[in-house]
């Protein structure tokens, strides 16, 4: 189930993306980026509609999907 950020309180979408930062670990870039930039990134992803945040009923864990990836 597709949960849309508009309708979280701002702390509760900000723990889930620290979360799920924190969970995918090191992203073996060219630079390593700080955790507020990486959350300000995929905040920015989010927010364009690039990015969704995913509740899996089945599961029961929330992740962050690329669009894209998700509507495949």
């Amino acid at each position: 189930m597709i949960i849309p950020w508009q309708q979280l309180e701002k702390e509760t979408l900000i723990n889930i993306v620290e979360s799920f930062i924190l969970r995918e670990g090191t992203d073996y870039g060219i630079e390593e980026l700080s955790l507020e930039e990486k959350k300000n990134n995929l905040l920015a992803k989010i927010y364009d509609g690039s990015a969704i945040i995913f509740w899996s009923e089945l599961h029961e864990t929330i992740d962050i999907k690329n669009r894209n990836d998700f509507l495949k």
